[in-house]
């Protein structure tokens, strides 16, 4: 019964609050339709000029093709290779493509080397497959910027079988991932923005004094923001699927377990901060600094194997790592539990330690 009321007070004070059920609406809406646009790794409008010295039948196939692609703005042709690398210097353009005796030669602007390196990626695809496809000489040779030259021969290219999300959209990948990016901001910042509130006014000494059990202020302090969290999950999939047209392709129920794992692990993280912290501004800062490095490591932006050694090591007890890797194989492959099971397990063993760190690190003073 002490539970009940405690809960009914977390949820008077929630409601009451001018600001927070604002911040619970809108977050996750601006999340789900404003993120998933900006939150992509794919480049487009890089700016080309070409120079074809052959001036072909075939070369001028190619320069049709590359002015037909999405990726790229075609700046038009320039007289010389002296005239396009004006253009790079100026930020005109991005990429230079030269065609000269069946060779071709790609210079990239490094300044931006994202842009440059995977624009010029595109560039050297679309002629690696126009090289493959026509008649002429069998060897013809690419060069990519100063200091890198590829020489292609006609072969027959490599297969490639795209299981799963077969457009490459980015959303896909990106949308479980800001599910988890939700769950770890509600049900881990506003508990322990929730506590260290009450400390700043001082209302935590009144329930420090009743015989109110640790456990129990817990979990009154945890159970609304894992409600609230369950709510905003299910409204993200209902985003996902009205806005992108995106649903999950395995049993929506892990999506619930693995979240409320999760969510276990960042609201008693939440509370731990809140335990060893007096301030709001205390709070705010140790708990972004974690969040950061847990995003970072966690493998959502690039992959978590291209990190050095040192730094791989610490996925093993990155509750981030677990979770995104575990999403997207239920989301995007429509994994089963057998799948997941070692993630699972690894959620709970985290969020399980956490919890006991929580509740041994609340001090009531009687």
């Amino acid at each position: 019964m002490t539970l009940k009321y405690l809960l009914q007070k977390e949820f008077l004070q929630i409601r009451r609050n001018s600001f927070m059920p604002k911040v619970i609406l809108i977050f996750p809406i601006v999340v789900m339709c404003v993120l998933p646009w900006v939150m992509n790794q794919e480049v487009k409008n890089v700016r080309v000029d070409i120079v074809d010295n052959d001036r072909t039948t075939h070369s001028r196939l190619l320069v049709h093709s590359i002015e037909a692609s999405n990726y790229f703005i075609f700046n038009g042709q320039k007289a010389s290779y002296d005239d396009a690398m004006l253009d790079i210097e100026k930020s005109r353009a991005d990429i230079i493509l030269e065609i000269k005796d069946g060779q071709y030669l790609i210079a990239a602007n490094a300044v931006n080397g994202t842009k440059g390196s995977i624009g010029g990626g595109y560039l050297a695809q679309i002629v690696r497959e126009y090289a493959g496809s026509t008649s002429q000489s069998n060897k013809n040779n690419l060069a990519a910027g100063d200091n890198v030259y590829l020489t292609y021969r006609k072969v027959n290219p490599p297969s490639v079988n795209t299981l799963y999300n077969k457009q490459q959209n980015y959303k896909i990948y990106m949308i479980p991932a800001l599910m988890g990016i939700l769950m770890m901001m509600l049900c881990g910042f506003l508990p322990a923005l929730n506590i260290v509130g009450e400390k700043e006014r001082g209302t935590i000494e009144q329930i420090n004094v009743t015989p109110v059990s640790k456990w129990a202020f817990i979990f009154a302090k945890l159970i609304p923001y894992w409600i609230i969290g369950l709510v905003v999950l299910t409204v993200c999939l209902l985003l996902a699927w009205l806005i992108y047209g995106i649903t999950c392709q395995g049993p929506i129920m892990l999506i619930y377990l693995l979240s409320v794992l999760l969510a276990l692990f960042f609201s008693s993280f939440g509370l731990v901060v809140s335990n060893y912290n007096d301030t709001m501004q205390q709070a705010m800062l140790v708990m972004w600094f974690f969040v950061v490095c847990m995003l970072l490591l966690s493998g959502l932006f690039t992959p978590s194997r291209s990190m050095p050694e040192w730094a791989y090591l610490t996925t093993y007890v990155n509750p981030m790592h677990y979770f995104i890797d575990a999403i997207r194989t239920v989301f995007i492959r429509g994994g089963n539990i057998s799948a997941i099971s070692h993630q699972i397990l690894a959620l709970a063993a985290i969020g399980g330690v956490m919890s006991v760190w929580a509740v041994l690190s609340y001090r009531k003073n009687r």
